[in-house]
């Protein structure tokens, strides 16, 4: 059985609002609620969530989470990647 992925959005760097109104707080079931999140978010996570779903180790940042940033220069959300 797959590891549950929870997809929670921590901080956010740039000064333009998110285009999917996405907040810090918000949190995304990688299995049901996936389709939530903005679609260059996902493409982002995708791999780290492969990644953690097959057994592998991606390098934690220096608090320990593995985090990634959307790719909107003009946004810059970061999320943060929990395997439960």
């Amino acid at each position: 059985m797959k590891p549950k992925i929870k997809i929670t959005l921590i901080d956010k760097k740039g000064a333009c609002h998110c285009h999917r109104n996405h907040k810090i707080g918000d949190s995304f079931d990688y299995d049901t609620e996936r389709g939530n999140l903005c679609p260059m978010a996902m493409h982002v996570a995708f791999p780290y969530i492969d990644i953690l779903r097959y057994g592998g180790v991606i390098p934690k940042s220096k608090n320990g989470e593995i985090c990634f940033c959307c790719p909107d220069s003009d946004v810059i959300n970061i999320f943060k990647l929990e395997k439960e």
